[in-house]
């Protein structure tokens, strides 16, 4: 039975009622009893991550290369020679192709004043199709180092994530972090949530308050993606990790911007955030 989020079995009752082993067989027998629980606890989890998976993408910061000034050549596309400026994760918002993201994952595309920078976002279709499109950014908020996407598709086309609420979050709660760490795809780091109310710096100096502690692993590439609770509902935007000073690996520390605060600061269709004329 899940409580508060939690991944918790009831005991059988063979275990509530039986006495202790006396014998090593009967432990034995006990062992093998008791060792059935964590399976039901990993059923869960390889159905929270195949639900949710396709509501992931994968997210490429691209630069183009620049065509000499007076050449009669076809400029370079992103598909050619562009360059790979960094790697994020993101999240299907609704089915008209909204994702949400972190500002520092699309940056470099928010502030562009040259017209070489691309966005290529690579999502799976509802029918488990994979698929790549250019994604356009139609807001952001450095505040809050949030970003909104749009790719062009089919209504219904994609599978858009469930949100949940981050307002009766318990320390000690199971959550999941699914992204792209280092490029790698739909790479799934299990936890707990670890505190609550933590404060981190923004891109533009501002702190961000109310933040979601997690022991969930994030490292590069996870920025964006989506933290999940127990019921495969997204309470986070993973944002953020400690890292030991020097050697860039991970301490085990890792902040999610919690989903309340992005629903409070996106609020879409009707996107109040800065939007590009």
């Amino acid at each position: 039975m899940v409580v508060l989020g939690c991944l918790k079995s009831i005991p059988t009752p063979i275990l509530s009622q039986s006495p202790p082993p006396s014998s090593s067989s009967n432990s034995y027998k006990s062992i093998l009893t008791r060792q059935y629980e964590p399976q039901q606890d990993e059923d869960l989890v390889v159905s929270v991550f195949q639900e949710t998976s396709p509501s992931i993408v994968f997210i490429k910061d691209l630069e183009l290369v620049k065509t000499p000034e007076g050449s009669d050549e076809v400029p370079i596309t992103e598909d050619e020679n562009a360059k790979v400026e960094g790697t994020g994760s993101g999240f299907i918002w609704d089915k008209f192709g909204h994702i949400v993201t972190n500002y520092h994952v699309v940056a470099k595309l928010a502030t562009d004043r040259s017209g070489l920078q691309r966005c290529k976002v690579f999502l799976v279709d509802a029918r488990g199709n994979s698929f790549s499109r250019e994604g356009k950014i139609i807001g952001f908020d450095p505040a809050y180092d949030l970003a909104v996407l749009k790719v062009d598709v089919e209504e219904n086309e994609l599978k858009p994530v469930i949100l949940g609420t981050s307002g009766d979050l318990h320390v000690g709660q199971s959550c999941f972090a699914i992204g792209n760490p280092y490029g790698y795809e739909n790479t799934l780091t299990t936890g707990v949530v670890s505190g609550l109310g933590r404060e981190i710096p923004s891109p533009n100096g501002r702190p961000i308050r109310g933040a979601i502690q997690t022991d969930a692993a994030i490292n590069a590439g996870n920025s964006g993606g989506p933290l999940i609770d127990s019921y495969g509902h997204v309470i986070g935007v993973n944002t953020a990790t400690f890292t030991r000073k020097g050697t860039g690996i991970s301490s085990g520390v890792n902040f999610a911007i919690p989903i309340d605060t992005v629903v409070q600061d996106c609020p879409l269709p009707d996107c109040l955030w800065n939007t590009l004329q």
